[in-house]
């Protein structure tokens, strides 16, 4: 994969690091025609896809859940200038209609999910390796209110998912690479410190 002209970062973080918003402010202080952010959360597998736990729960939080594929050849795309189409994933809220997501090439292109450093075949084409930071008691706090919220999940299922899948997978799939990052973004309180080096990094890159 030839990317001489683009510059890749994967961004990952664990669930409520506040990932989402940071990358919004990265978006922010760009044009649109600098960046296209690819998320892993759009690649979701069917639900009837995904492995069943031994209580009969669904397990969203493994590296399975993800059409790796499918996320790998759309990064290649973009890299070889062409735009890419995807359905948003609506995290099974029935009144959320997924609508379809057009992304088009850019000289940065961002890959952020939980395994994008995991799934070696990113990770070894990565420029730069960003892991948005935070304290995991803090992090349930955060997604048991956003998934009341936004997805309309009770706190004991939340906490259910949080103990069984989310924190196993993070400890696995993610925590490990976290000494190989460029760039720690420690989001306990503010993430602006980490937020002004990569926009720095991101700066001298568009030259």
């Amino acid at each position: 994969m030839n990317k001489s002209n683009h510059i890749l970062i994967g961004i990952a973080g664990g669930s409520g690091s506040g990932k989402t918003t940071f990358l919004r402010a990265i978006l922010d202080r760009f044009d649109k025609t600098q960046i296209a952010l690819v998320s892993q959360d759009n690649y979701y597998l069917p639900k009837s896809a995904q492995v069943i736990d031994e209580n009969g729960v669904t397990n969203f939080d493994l590296p399975t859940s993800i059409d790796r594929a499918h996320f790998y050849r759309d990064m290649v795309d973009l890299v070889e200038g062409k735009s890419i189409e995807i359905l948003e994933y609506n995290f099974n809220n029935p009144d959320w209609i997924p609508q379809p997501i057009f992304i088009h090439p850019a000289p940065i292109i961002i890959m952020e999910g939980l395994f994008v450093f995991h799934y070696e075949e990113i990770r070894n084409n990565l420029d730069m390796m960003v892991y948005v930071d935070a304290h995991h008691e803090s992090r349930l706090e955060r997604r048991i209110r956003r998934d009341a919220k936004e997805r309309g999940y009770p706190e004991h299922e939340v906490r259910y998912q949080w103990a069984n899948h989310v924190r196993p997978s993070e400890l696995q799939y993610l925590e490990p690479y976290k000494s190989e990052c460029q760039l720690v973004v420690d989001n306990n309180h503010s993430f602006d410190d980490g937020l002004n080096q990569l926009i720095d990094f991101i700066n001298k890159k568009l030259g």
